[in-house]
């Protein structure tokens, strides 16, 4: 590594620190995955920005401290299974597959789940699986989650997302009525029901239902 490249990670960590992503694992997981490869075309340049950034599709690449903070939420463990709906540019499914044993990742744009697919092979992310689908009715298939992550907003936590969350397990989504007043929170499901946590203001695409046509 040289000095200029090393001396952009620890901005980049710093960064992720002042921001309050303090989890060791999570801090850990994105000093490994490198943003650079996930950001192309004339954005390259500002890939160690935090700040979100345009890909193909019509669809963004999360800043860091939201991709951290939304993992650090997640409490993920080196056992879970975790299902994460928004593929995009596949940074946030690479930094959750250095933490947990299992990610799947669904997206309904075809284009972008084979970019993501190329990156996680160049990468050796073999503990990734991408699919093409409709991430608003979840992956029943493989279903229960430890953990279930969601890039895109809703009105409400999706009804079929929640049915797939383990008991004892955790989901982390942005919801909101619009792409201006949206709140992070965290959803736990014990035995005895839902409990919710807001964590803080955001701003996501929003969630569609269907398959897109690229």
């Amino acid at each position: 590594m040289t000095d200029s490249a090393a001396e952009r990670k620890m901005q980049f960590l710093y960064t992720l620190r002042a921001r309050g992503v303090t989890d060791k694992a999570t801090l850990t997981a994105m000093e490994k995955i490198d943003r650079g490869p996930f950001v192309r075309g004339i954005f390259a340049n500002r890939a160690y920005e935090d700040t979100p950034l345009p890909i193909d599709c019509g669809q963004t690449i999360s800043q860091p401290s939201i991709v951290g903070m939304m993992t650090q939420a997640l409490a993920v463990r080196p056992r879970d299974k975790v299902l994460e709906i928004g593929t995009g540019s596949g940074y946030q499914a690479a930094v959750l597959s250095q933490i947990a044993r299992r990610v799947y990742t669904v997206d309904r744009h075809a284009r972008l789940v084979h970019e993501a697919r190329k990156l996680f092979d160049q990468m050796n992310l073999s503990n990734i699986t991408a699919i093409v689908a409709d991430g608003s009715h979840g992956l029943p298939d493989q279903a229960p989650f430890d953990r279930i992550i969601v890039t895109a907003a809703a009105e409400d936590p999706p009804g079929p997302l929640l049915a797939q969350l383990k008991i004892g397990g955790i989901m982390v989504l942005p919801v909101g009525q619009s792409d201006t007043v949206q709140s992070l929170i965290r959803v736990r499901r014990s035995e005895d029901g839902l409990h919710y946590d807001e964590l803080s203001p955001v701003r996501f695409v929003p969630l569609v239902e269907g398959l897109a046509r690229d």
